[in-house]
């Protein structure tokens, strides 16, 4: 069993992945999504909890590391909203339901940050409602 403290690092992680896939949901992340997401964190993120990663930075910015990261990658979206849901499901009591509505505001966010949400970014973010509801 994963410490506390590395379960919510995993957490960030997950998070990072899921907003990247929301950006990602029409091939392309805009200048105005990162924009969106960076305000999130700093705005939402990092007053949720005390954990620090590894370097003693506050473990919300790992939600940005990893985004910055699967950026550079050019990676495809769809794969990280299928792992953030994995996570989710087998880390369950680490979404409180204030956790849930930040992680749907961001991800809403990000979405509509350009020239609103798309048809590929409402059909995830969809997705993502069920996902919290059904749980």
């Amino acid at each position: 069993m994963l410490n506390p403290e590395n379960s919510k690092n995993g957490m960030y992680q997950n998070l990072g992945k899921l907003f990247y896939a929301i950006a990602m949901a029409d091939k392309n992340v805009r200048p105005k999504e990162v924009t969106a997401l960076q305000e999130a964190v700093r705005k939402q993120w990092l007053d949720v909890d005390d954990v620090e990663d590894e370097f003693g930075t506050d473990a919300a910015y790992q939600i940005e590391i990893v985004f910055d990261w699967l950026q550079n990658e050019e990676s495809d979206g769809d794969t990280y909203f299928r792992e953030f849901q994995d996570f989710f499901r087998e880390n369950r009591s680490l979404f409180t339901k204030r956790i849930c509505e930040q992680t749907y505001k961001t991800a809403r966010a990000i979405a509509v940050s350009f020239a609103g949400a798309n048809k590929s970014e409402l059909i995830l973010l969809s997705k993502l409602k069920m996902l919290f509801g059904s749980e």
